[in-house]
């Protein structure tokens, strides 16, 4: 039987949710086939679209804000009956959301994000959804933000949180 992983927890960390259970690794399958069924979901809704991407970015079309929008309400909600029903995870551990501090790495960082999604096309949600669809360009997107996340991973300490 594996042992649980034990979690590092540090000021900025975003997730102190872990879980205590053990699971073979077939267990993960479902969760690949949610994936399967998500990349379908965004292909066929037109989130991956590169054109679509570009009419948001250019404010020539409501429908990736409607998309965008209807997830943040959803989100919230959601949120909003996890803290306030007390709700368990599948396996009865309690969900614990914590609190997030601004800071002004958040801006830089998001306008970095905002500028990769409109120069590829492409959130991190849907690469794996391109590959899927047929577009093997996007693993030269998918290396750039591996190198990205990579290079942010060296830096971290030395930049400003």
């Amino acid at each position: 039987m594996q042992e649980p992983l034990v979690q590092q927890i540090d000021d900025n960390t975003a997730c102190v949710n872990t879980s205590e259970k053990v699971h073979p690794w077939w267990y993960n399958l479902k969760y690949a086939l949610v994936g399967i069924i998500f990349g379908i979901v965004f292909y066929k809704a037109e989130i991956i679209s590169w054109f679509r991407i570009q009419e948001m970015f250019r404010l020539q079309s409501f429908h990736m804000y409607g998309i965008i929008g209807t997830a943040v309400v959803l989100g919230a909600i959601s949120v909003f009956i996890i803290k306030r029903m007390n709700i368990k995870t599948i396996h009865g551990e309690k969900i614990t959301i914590a609190d997030k501090e601004f800071n002004k790495g958040q801006i830089f960082g998001g306008l970095l994000f905002g500028c990769g999604w409109a120069i590829t096309g492409a959130c991190p949600g849907p690469l794996f959804a391109h590959i899927g669809a047929g577009f093997f360009a996007i693993l030269i997107v998918i290396a750039s933000a591996v190198a990205g996340t990579w290079v942010y991973g060296y830096f971290r300490d030395k930049l400003p949180h």
